[in-house]
This record gives structure tokens, sequence and C-alpha cells, in this order.
């Protein structure tokens, strides 16, 4: 794995999510990450994936959605990070990306589909930056924030939501 990231790399609520991450090769726990989450929602009914734990709650179909797109957003700012942008880049609204429903009209290989392009993309993008890359700093959300540190976000966040799918949409 790339080194954790240390104080001063992070900090606020993203400190959860990096302590998701258990020790080892990075890149080889978001692959395997990824089939977690394609034997998954592989399996689901259309019914099932549309199914929510408590009202206002999303469905499986959406929590696919947003972990994408957070992905998505989240290597977005690695990249221009890790590339020494030094341009403060801003958070963002992820109950915004819910208006519409904008997940609920795709079916779940429409969503996989999806996921797996952007997770591919994450993968290669970590396996091709130099190393003096990943501790580069950045601003994000007006917080500091490294590129090794962004790489551990998008694992732990996804981590977390896998967690939350197990014990209140799988296991009820």
């Amino acid at each position: 794995m790339l080194e954790r990231p240390q104080e001063g790399e992070y900090q606020g609520f993203v400190t959860g999510y990096i302590n998701l991450v258990p020790e080892g090769d990075l890149i080889a726990l978001l692959a395997e990450q990824q089939a977690e989450t394609n034997r998954i929602y592989s399996g689901l009914s259309n019914e099932k994936a549309e199914y929510r734990y408590a009202e206002g709650k999303w469905s499986l179909k959406e929590v696919l959605g947003h972990v994408t797109d957070t992905e998505r957003i989240m290597s977005y700012r690695l990249l221009r990070i890790a590339r020494g942008d030094s341009t403060p880049l801003p958070g963002f609204d992820q109950d915004a990306y819910m208006e519409g429903n904008p997940f609920e009209g795709l079916s779940v290989s429409d969503l996989l589909e999806n996921y797996n392009a952007v997770r591919q993309a994450t993968i290669v993008l970590l396996k091709q930056l130099p190393k003096e890359a990943f501790t580069r700093l950045g601003i994000s959300n007006q917080l500091p924030l490294s590129a090794r540190a962004l790489a551990c976000i998008i694992y732990g966040h996804e981590r977390n939501h896998l967690t939350i799918i197990q014990e209140r949409y799988l296991n009820s």
C-alpha cells in the first residue's frame, strides 16, 4: 500500500473513511472491493435494487450511483492535486446529485457498467502516478488534502456504504 496519509494531509469527517482502509496494497484492495460490489449488485433483482430500508433513505440503486459519483469526484480531485494544481477545489452537495432520482430509471447492469468504468479509471490513475505525487497537498472543500488521502477516502467511503448495505439492506 501507499504509505498511510499523515497528520496534516486530511482532517474532518474524512478521518472515518481513512480509518476504514486496512493495511495492504491499496490498488489490490480497490480491485477486491470492486469484485465485492459486483457480487452484491449482480445478484439483485430490480425490485430488491429499489428497496429502501426506511422512508427517506436511498435505494440500493441510489447508493451505487452515489458511490460512483463520489469516486468520480474524488478521483478528479486526486488527479488535480497529484499533478500539482494548487487551485482550491470546491466541495459538492451529495443530495443535489440525487435530485430527480437520476438512478432509479437505470438497470442494475447500467449502474454497474458506470461503476466499473470509474473504478478502473481510478485504478489506472493510481498505477501511473509517480510516487512523489501521492504526498502532494491541495485544498479541497476548504481543507488540506493529499492525493494519497483521497485514494484512501475512495476506498473508505465505499467500505462504509458496503457495511451499511450488508447491515440494513441485505439482512432485512
